[in-house]
């Protein structure tokens, strides 16, 4: 029997039969500090990384143990949360009408640790949205714009507040990131019309409240818009959240990438549970996304 609550976000608030489509269900795992420049150098596979290679061709399958070890502070993390869970699974689903493209996520949430670091939102849903132009998104998804300065990372520094960025914005990069010397605004300017950046999507949740939505893109730092273009509808029932995004394909502006069929999509998703923000989250690889076709992770077909 199908709880109230689901089956009036189920039908009704986004006129999609979420019955009718299919699920897929992928774990997400607590990173730490693991960064792209990490990933690139101290990491076991960083050859393969830079040869072009994607993160779930070694480690599909390995997402609860890789998390489990990082959140106990075995690797990757200097200050663990005392019981935090290592890895959640999410149920992912697709779909698209005439006008608008959907994303439905629901998961139960992993343990609630004693400790709220931050109270004001017991989870946030995230999905970083590529259309193929940012090739590390296409290799290693979220991870394609976290570095080793941003705050909270292991480079991070007291009084210098960097948030997700991609690498073509900076004039150079090392080892510890990219800094806050970034590219002229002509030279941005000509990547953001280029779509050269990524979209982010994000729902900000407390049970029993509607939820806030952020949406924005990535570039030289994360820019949100306001109003948002993405909207968002999500209910917590019987220990579990269930949110539905959506937008419209295509947008009359320039910093959202169109949907359309015969192209593929990166998507990454990332959950963040127990009043945490920030790199405590958890994340999934990179997911490839195509509208009908059979040939991606994730195939959204049309209602």
């Amino acid at each position: 029997m199908i709880a109230p609550l689901l089956w009036l976000i189920t039908l009704p608030a986004w006129a999609v039969d979420w019955q009718t489509v299919p699920g897929q269900k992928i774990t997400l795992f607590y990173p730490g500090q693991a960064s792209w420049e990490w990933l690139l150098t101290d990491h076991k596979g960083a050859a393969l990384i830079k040869a072009g290679q994607s993160c779930p061709v070694c480690h599909n399958g390995m997402q609860h143990e890789m998390g489990q070890k990082i959140v106990e502070g075995k690797l990757l993390e200097p200050t663990p949360i005392a019981g935090k869970t290592g890895a959640i699974e999410l149920e992912v689903k697709t779909a698209y009408d005439s006008d608008n493209f959907y994303i439905r996520m629901e998961w139960t949430p992993g343990s609630i640790p004693a400790t709220k670091p931050f109270p004001e939102f017991q989870s946030m849903a995230s999905v970083i949205f590529d259309d193929g132009q940012v090739p590390e998104i296409v290799r290693a998804g979220c991870w394609g714009v976290c570095h080793d300065d941003m705050n909270g990372m292991a480079n991070a520094e007291t009084g210098r507040d960097i948030n997700k960025y991609l690498v073509r914005s900076r004039p150079k990069m090392t080892r510890k990131g990219g800094g806050d010397n970034i590219k002229s605004a002509d030279e941005l300017k000509s990547l953001f019309e280029g779509g050269g950046f990524a979209e982010i999507w994000q729902a900000q949740l407390k049970p029993g409240q509607a939820a806030t939505v952020l949406n924005g893109y990535i570039l030289e730092t994360r820019h949100d818009h306001d109003p948002s273009q993405v909207f968002v509808d999500a209910v917590f029932n019987d220990g579990k959240w269930l949110v539905v995004f959506s937008r419209k394909l295509n947008m009359d502006n320039p910093a959202y990438e169109k949907i359309e069929s015969g192209k593929t999509y990166t998507i990454g998703f990332a959950i963040h549970d127990g009043y945490v923000k920030g790199r405590r989250h958890y994340v999934s690889f990179g997911n490839t996304l195509r509208l009908d076709e059979e040939t991606a992770d994730f195939i959204a077909r049309k209602q």
